[in-house]
């Protein structure tokens, strides 16, 4: 019999019932350090003080009146966010996915109205993720997402992250945009150069193209930066964000240059629930956060620190870890023994981690993380080593 919950997930036997920062209890009672957040969603840990005040003072006033009327907290989120970036405006949404869905629509829809309605197609690279919609599938093209839901939009033309001879190359008179994560998440903590993320400004300068960096994962503190690509000093067009930005509250947004906004006018897009009163309430308390003085400077410092750590471990356990990556409080560990495997003896020990690509696992803590964490999570992690090793 099937369950009631379609099981489209392989879930872990453990149920959750209540955190506080860094730690999370399961229901037997059993305490475990988070290093996954939600898939770095939990920028600020679980039940952040701040957070519950403002979504708890915004339930007892309006929940929800749709995209009919203004909603003061979007324009205040958006003004913000807009003053912080490169965007001149954006299109709130209730997940990264559809957020990316809304940057596809945007690059089609600027090139139709510049007068390139034959620009339909988009340079992505090989390891990216952008969620598991239809469309975000067939741009990724990972075999064990897009088995058995074809035909897929045929629009990506895919490319080796990293790779601008080979990125040069697949531009054709067909292509409207260049499709990037400036570090691959799901495809193993890859961190793309700022020479890599200038020349692809440059390359999509060159031939008229839109840039859309994907910081869904990136974004919103991860890296010590409000947004990844701030450490090249370059700016894209378009650039879909979730998770951070509502620190566990279901909330995305797609950010967007004026130039590229061009074509999307009243009727183009739309979203029911996208942008609601809670989702603004949670998303302007977490831009409180994470832009109040010297808190991304911490995040660098403190990754500087967790990194360093880990370093010295892949140093000591060079049978069981191979490398250590990343950047700010987005990390990962390249395993020589199986990802799943050492995800699940940390697990075992009270440490949860979250598997990548290239058999890495990710080390995704709470931005707000401090010595007593790394400490604890260093020796679990060099608990588990010693158990591999043997």
């Amino acid at each position: 019999m099937i369950p009631v919950v379609m099981p489209t997930y392989s879930r872990i036997d453990i149920v959750f019932e209540r955190g506080e920062g860094a730690h999370i209890w399961d229901t037997t009672g059993r305490r475990f350090l988070d290093f996954t957040a939600g898939i770095a969603v939990n920028a600020l840990g679980h039940a952040h003080p701040y957070l519950v005040e403002k979504l708890t003072e915004q339930a007892g006033k309006l929940w929800h009146t749709s995209n009919l009327f203004r909603v003061a907290g979007q324009e205040q989120l958006a003004k913000r966010l807009c003053d912080l970036t490169f965007a001149d405006t954006m299109f709130f949404t209730n997940s990264g996915v559809e957020a990316f869905e809304c940057a596809v629509k945007t690059v089609r829809k600027y090139q139709h109205d510049t007068g390139h309605p034959e620009k339909t197609r988009f340079i992505v690279v090989g390891g990216a993720f952008h969620g598991r919609s239809t469309t975000a599938i067939a741009a990724a093209k990972s075999e064990k997402m897009v088995g058995g839901f074809g035909p897929l939009l045929d629009a990506f033309d895919q490319v080796p992250f990293g790779n601008m001879n080979e990125l040069r190359a697949a531009i054709t008179p067909q292509t409207a945009a260049i499709v990037v994560e400036p570090i691959l998440g799901e495809g193993g903590i890859v961190v793309g150069s700022d020479d890599y993320l200038k020349a692809l400004r440059d390359t999509a300068d060159e031939f008229g193209l839109l840039l859309v960096f994907d910081e869904i994962q990136t974004g919103v503190g991860r890296t010590g930066k409000l947004f990844a690509h701030e450490w090249a000093g370059v700016t894209p067009d378009i650039m879909p964000i979730a998770k951070g930005i509502g620190g566990g509250f279901p909330v995305g947004a797609c950010l967007v240059s004026e130039k590229a906004a061009k074509g999307m006018v009243p009727g183009t897009h739309g979203s029911t629930f996208g942008g609601n009163p809670l989702a603004m309430a949670v998303g302007n308390a977490v831009l409180d956060v994470i832009t109040a003085p010297g808190f991304l400077e911490q995040v660098t410092v403190t990754g500087t620190k967790l990194k360093a750590e880990l370093d010295a471990l892949v140093a000591k356990y060079p049978t069981v870890l191979a490398d250590a990556r990343g950047k700010g409080l987005m990390l990962g560990l390249k395993c020589v023994k199986p990802n799943g495997e050492v995800v699940t003896r940390l697990r075992d020990n009270g440490l949860l981690t979250v598997p990548a690509a290239d058999n890495v696992i990710r080390i995704l803590p709470p931005l707000t993380i401090g010595d007593a964490e790394i400490a604890e999570a260093i020796s679990i992690i060099d608990k588990t080593c010693q158990e591999l090793a043997q």
